[in-house]
């Protein structure tokens, strides 16, 4: 259980748990990760039985890990010790762990809900909302990605290694288990209003935000990669057409000022594919994002010498078409000069120019991220 001043309601948390390992035979520990608490909830922990893990970092996440990496069990059971859940009741998560699920997530709307449990902006807005982009994201079977109740074994906890130290902890755990194909199961779970007579420490906007973000940052596909390739893909289709005159559309006509737009679309699109792949390395480096064969081939393919072969090949193919334009252009009688059909040599070709130019720097950045370097400096190791 993590805990922050919950001295009204941690006791009777710790009671419910020590009761069902009594009476269900089960052999177990109740573990706490106090993240600091100041009104004794650490004192009550232990009279209680509990053990007590101090977390010096803040957050609800680094107290739950704190926590889950200290506890000797094969399974273990994380849940808020505000009292709104019930640690008597976990025979179903046990039954699913021993099933070999690896993750048994508790789901509120499989339950009936208690009067008060949950503001009608999470059980209508914030958990619908976020469970269904996770769902979408990470292709997830889990239809209450933020119920705090939740099991997992030990193994599989280690395998998923989490690292987010707030709120983000309860949505990258199930997105780790997601990514690593981990088998996932979820059972009913009561939700009961907290028996805490200050507020909480969740702040539904804020947290649903951080959240969200989270989800975004952890899908460099949806987050850049998929809108980058439609913006490349209607740029490159639709430019391409105005490339060899107009399009008349019934009384409405593109030509090179839709162009114009064409082309900073493709622009754009590329540079958030780009950033896709510039995202999952570093994603992938820092452990959050598990690494798949194919993105390993991938980066072994395209070394910065492939790299900067092909930005200076659009870039030269680009400079060659603004060097026809300009000696076309010349040749032109000025009283006559057709800027349309110049425009349409002259905004591919700075488009080109621009493609490869960034070819060649995401080639550089992406092979300085590609470096291997040591953790520690050689003072350290002396």
């Amino acid at each position: 259980m993590p805990c922050l001043n919950e001295a009204e309601t941690l006791a009777a948390c710790i009671e419910k748990a020590q009761r069902y390992l009594s009476e269900s035979g089960v052999a177990g520990e109740i573990v706490i990760g106090d993240n600091g608490s100041s009104d004794g909830s650490q004192d009550i922990a232990r009279r209680c039985g509990a053990r007590v893990i101090d977390v010096p970092v803040r957050g609800y996440g680094a107290a739950l890990d704190a926590a889950c990496r200290a506890a000797r069990g094969r399974f273990i059971i994380m849940g808020d010790s505000d009292d709104s859940y019930d640690f008597y009741r976990l025979d179903p998560f046990l039954d699913a762990l021993r099933a070999g699920n690896d993750l048994v997530m508790g789901n509120r709307f499989l339950a009936p809900l208690q009067p008060g449990a949950m503001p009608w902006k999470n059980r209508y807005i914030g958990n619908p909302i976020l469970t269904g982009i996770g769902r979408l994201f990470f292709s997830s079977n889990v239809g209450d990605f933020h119920c705090g109740l939740r099991g997992f074994s030990k193994a599989a906890y280690e395998r998923m290694d989490l690292r987010t130290t707030g709120m983000e902890f309860a949505s990258e755990m199930v997105i780790k288990a997601a990514l690593l194909q981990m088998r996932v199961s979820e059972v009913p779970t009561v939700l009961s209003p907290d028996g805490r007579s200050r507020p909480p420490h969740l702040r539904p906007w804020r947290d649903g935000w951080r959240h969200l973000r989270f989800m975004l940052l952890f899908s460099p596909n949806w987050l850049f990669l998929y809108p980058g390739m439609a913006a490349m893909t209607v740029g490159i289709l639709l430019g391409g057409l105005l490339v060899l005159g107009p399009i008349h559309v019934g009384s409405v006509t593109l030509d090179v000022d839709t162009l114009v737009y064409c082309a900073f679309a493709t622009t754009i699109g590329f540079q958030a594919v780009l950033f896709s792949l510039l995202s999952r390395m570093y994603a992938i480096q820092n452990k959050l994002y598990p690494d798949t064969p194919r993105f390993t081939t991938f980066l072994r393919w395209f070394t910065l010498e492939l790299g900067v072969v092909i930005g200076l090949v659009v870039t030269l193919a680009g400079f060659a078409v603004a060097v026809y334009s300009v000696l076309e252009w010349k040749q032109q009688d000025f009283g006559n000069l057709n800027l349309a059909s110049i425009s349409r040599q002259t905004i591919p070709s700075a488009t080109a120019m621009s493609l490869g130019i960034e070819t060649i720097l995401f080639s550089f950045f992406q092979s300085s991220l590609s470096l291997g370097v040591r953790q520690t400096s050689i003072s350290e190791i002396e």
